[in-house]
């Protein structure tokens, strides 16, 4: 009978133990966060309306909130699914920052918005990035935010209203992820070890 390989193991076991260790940590630490944040951002659209922030800030998602767009500098179409596009303007304040603001929805990949600005009353939501995934992920930079109206101008429709299934709390499939690769990382050096035992 040969002898475990002393080196391989230890490799092995480390591998093993740091898996689990990220299971847990997504289980007892991440995931009770990310349930905490989601019971707050529950919470957000029944709390008093308050200014549109001038720095991003998540624990501010589906709140409600005021601003005046004092001049559309740009305005885009982005893709919204089954509602077609979202028309958002860019705006300059009445403090020289930026508040882009989603006016509402249309099925029409042509539509020109004629909105010249003014007062707008909605909640706010994260805007569209052009941050890649992978950049997201060596970048982790605040999302910019932006006010969805409850009034679209003439010509479109509504836009919906606060969803909290458009934030991921993907903790708890995290953790069995990782439980996952170090039952499997356990099992493969078993049989490995169990076919050097019998060659």
């Amino acid at each position: 009978m040969k002898r475990i390989p002393i080196v391989a193991t230890i490799v092995v076991a480390l591998a093993v133990a740091a898996m689990i260790a990220l299971g847990l940590w997504q289980l007892l630490d991440r995931l009770p966060q990310k349930e905490a944040f989601l019971a707050q951002l529950a919470a957000n659209p029944a709390r008093p309306v308050i200014p549109f922030p001038q720095a991003g800030d998540d624990t501010l998602l589906f709140r409600r909130a005021t601003g005046n767009c004092a001049a559309v500098r740009s305005r885009q179409l982005v893709g919204a699914g089954k509602a077609g596009f979202r028309v958002i303007a860019q705006c300059s304040t009445d403090v020289g920052t930026t508040m882009p603001v989603q006016l509402g929805t249309t099925r029409d990949p042509a539509f020109r918005s004629t909105w010249a600005g003014g007062p707008v009353t909605g909640y706010i939501n994260h805007a569209p990035s052009s941050q890649s995934l992978i950049g997201s992920v060596f970048h982790r930079e605040a999302k910019p935010l932006m006010l969805v109206a409850d009034t679209p101008p003439p010509g479109l429709a509504a836009n919906g209203e606060p969803d909290l299934g458009t934030v991921p709390n993907n903790h708890l499939a995290y953790a069995w992820q990782w439980f996952f690769f170090a039952v499997i990382a356990t099992v493969i050096y078993g049989l490995a070890l169990r076919r050097r035992w019998h060659d």
